[in-house]
């Protein structure tokens, strides 16, 4: 009996459908979550009045503004955001680096 070759995290490399790249690879995961496209689609939209995003914000992602936030600032130094939406993503950091340069 002959054992099977070996890929990367020790995934037989039969078991790999062509194509696919293992679990563990670098490629894995280069693709944004749902979240963080729902994030970006929500700051591509314009609003009507004050309290219109934030109601948004709880109701179509079911989270407090806060937490909103926290996350976009994260996402829009993440490559794989500026790669899906340049647009919003480069005018939230000219929108952060003015309100940084201002304080």
């Amino acid at each position: 009996m002959t054992v099977p070759e070996k890929g990367p995290d020790d995934v037989p490399v039969d078991d790999v459908p062509s194509g696919d790249v293992p679990v563990g690879d670098a490629a894995v995961g280069d693709a944004l979550s749902g979240r963080d496209r729902a994030l970006l689609a929500l700051e591509r939209r314009s609003w009507a009045g004050p309290g219109a995003k934030e109601r948004a914000i709880r109701e179509e992602l079911g989270m407090s503004p806060v937490r909103y936030y926290q996350l976009l600032n994260a996402l829009i130094e993440d490559r794989r955001a500026l790669e899906e939406d340049p647009v919003t993503v480069n005018r939230l950091r000219r929108i952060r680096d003015a309100r940084r340069g201002r304080r």
